[in-house]
């Protein structure tokens, strides 16, 4: 028919799974912050662990977009989690950087009750979920950066893949683009600059940052792929390790096709199998 075949995005929890739903890692005043868990019933050891961070502008979205994965991912051996945060239109910059990292190390200090290996944890996130993971991996574990949560642990983290996410705030596309502003809680100007920078992963790349898988496709409308071409360089120049998959003729969200979506978990295990010690 020449039509694209998708993938399910929503398949049934296998019975050899168990499922941990809708567990609280933070309070806010704007919400309540809840996040998905999955693994093998088999598991008894510390486990390498997964966590994915949706996408939808930093607007919209669910924890239960990326179920595909954390289903594939569990029965593939993994510990998956799939993490809540807060909406621009509920807490603007850093309210959703906070959260994730705030995840992270929630993440940790619960690790033995879900077998969580925490020297083995990577981050995967799509689009503004991307973003949000790169700002992890890049920044999350600095000096220069408290988050607002009570724990003690770290959030350093041993690999992330990004899908199609911005690593760049400051270009002349992002400076102008209403969702960006929104995210941002302000309109881009010279007074306001330091707050695009703050917000842009490529700006904290420093050479010990984890390895990095990025996919992204050349057509994509809504995230440019120069994002990740410049993101490529700047990974280049720091000497950290980096995987860049740039699919011709593909355009955003992408992996929602069956056929790029295997083609991303083909190169995704192979990276976790790299650089997550099974």
């Amino acid at each position: 028919t020449g039509r694209l075949k998708l993938i399910d995005p929503s398949p049934e929890i296998p019975n050899n799974l168990v499922a941990y739903k809708d567990v609280v890692y933070k309070e806010t005043k704007e919400k309540t912050l809840k996040l998905d868990l999955y693994h093998k019933n088999t598991i008894t050891k510390p486990t390498p662990l997964l966590v994915f961070i949706h996408g939808g502008s930093w607007k919209s979205g669910d924890k239960d977009d990326y179920r595909r994965y954390l289903v594939d991912y569990a029965e593939k051996g993994y510990i998956t989690a799939t993490i809540a945060y807060r909406f621009s239109q509920e807490a603007p910059f850093p309210a959703a950087f906070d959260d994730v990292v705030c995840a992270i190390k929630w993440l940790k200090d619960h690790a033995s009750e879900y077998h969580v290996d925490t020297e083995n944890i990577a981050v995967i996130g799509g689009s503004a979920g991307g973003h949000l993971a790169m700002l992890l991996a890049y920044h999350g574990n600095d000096d220069s950066y408290t988050p607002e949560c009570e724990s003690k642990a770290n959030a350093k983290i041993k690999a992330i893949v990004n899908l199609y996410g911005p690593a760049d705030l400051t270009t002349e596309i992002a400076k102008k683009h209403p969702t960006v502003s929104k995210f941002i809680g302000k309109e881009y100007s010279d007074a306001t600059l330091s707050a695009f920078v703050a917000a842009s992963p490529i700006k904290f790349i420093t050479p010990d940052d984890p390895p990095t898988l990025v996919f992204h496709g050349t057509i994509d409308d809504i995230v440019k792929v120069e994002q990740s071409d410049k993101l490529e360089k700047a990974l280049k120049q720091k000497n950290v390790s980096v995987s860049y998959h740039r699919l011709k003729g593909w355009p955003h969200t992408m992996d929602l096709g069956l056929k790029v979506n295997k083609y991303c978990q083909h190169y995704m295990d192979e990276f976790f199998e790299k650089y997550l010690i099974q």
